[in-house]
């Protein structure tokens, strides 16, 4: 028999493991909150993908009535909010309960509705520029020295403090990420909710994975290969998995991942696309942008 542990850990992959990699779209969404612009698209195209989960945007909210699903709510809004809670925090809330905005005053939430009930050791608030428990971890996307890549849900104990295997999210601002993607089959999906942006901020995208692997591309194709995005605030990004992904420019991102970041799902393609480059003698006018120390090997992370 299984142990306890990896019992609900099976459950929580055949939840959202439901559409085979046939059946997935690999079309990147772009909703812009502020306007509501693409959130509609958006949301249909996630929970499409991933039965049992819901997205939803809720501006200017007060409060929230109890539904029958777990919550993970992330304060997007107002910018110059100074009370608790503030930009950048989660608020956690279990199937049936309600919530209510302390002070009265309107916020802006992006909330998750997950098919798990919460681990009752989690706190309701994660705070990660005020929790002692949440501290910079340089690693994945951010890996300079003093990155700023706080780990507020986690899949593994030993990666942060607060577990929750539903549903992973990391703080972090993002100047040079490597190129990677997650894998169709037992992979994960990803959100970048973008809090602060400047005018470098953009994120590069590419649905043609199986080409780049394969190094399948001509001198023409290479042109169209990787599509660049400017980021701005309130901007949402849905990355389905199997799809590339490289942040620039250092936007500050709240990385959303359904069902969690599981170990060896992070697929580097930058020696794919360093050797597409030499291959093709592609000069620098043409060449595809790699992020240069993870294209010396392969990476998995």
């Amino acid at each position: 028999m299984k142990a306890p542990h990896l019992l609900f850990l099976a459950l929580s992959l055949s939840l959202v493991s439901c559409k085979s990699a046939a059946q997935r779209t690999q079309e990147i969404q772009v909703a812009h909150l502020t306007s509501g612009e693409g959130f509609p698209q958006l949301r249909d195209a996630f929970a499409t993908a991933n039965p049992g989960y819901e997205v939803s945007w809720h501006p200017n909210c007060q409060s929230l009535p109890s539904v029958d699903r777990s919550r993970v709510l992330f304060v997007q809004g107002p910018a110059d909010r100074r009370n608790e809670p503030t930009v950048g925090d989660i608020l956690l809330l279990d199937a049936g309960e309600s919530w209510q905005v302390p002070g009265g005053l309107g916020i802006d939430l992006l909330c998750f509705e997950v098919p798990l009930h919460l681990p009752a050791q989690l706190p309701r608030s994660i705070r990660p520029d005020w929790d002692p428990k949440v501290t910079d971890t340089p690693g994945g996307c951010a890996e300079e020295s003093g990155a700023y890549r706080r780990i507020l849900l986690t899949w593994l104990e030993s990666k942060g403090p607060y577990v929750l295997h539903a549903l992973n999210a990391h703080r972090v601002r993002i100047n040079d990420s490597f190129s990677h993607y997650h894998p169709l089959d037992g992979g994960f999906d990803e959100f970048y909710l973008v809090q602060m942006a400047g005018p470098d901020a953009q994120l590069l995208t590419s649905t043609r994975v199986p080409a780049i692997e394969q190094h399948s591309v001509s001198a023409q194709q290479a042109g169209s290969l990787i599509q660049t995005r400017k980021l701005q605030v309130g901007d949402l990004v849905y990355l389905p998995r199997g799809t590339m992904h490289r942040g620039l420019g250092g936007p500050l991102v709240q990385v959303i991942s359904v069902p969690g970041f599981v170990p060896n799902s992070e697929i580097g393609l930058d020696h794919h696309l360093r050797a597409i480059n030499e291959q093709l003698g592609l000069g620098p006018d043409r060449a595809l942008p790699f992020h240069r120390s993870a294209s010396e090997e392969a990476v998995v992370k």
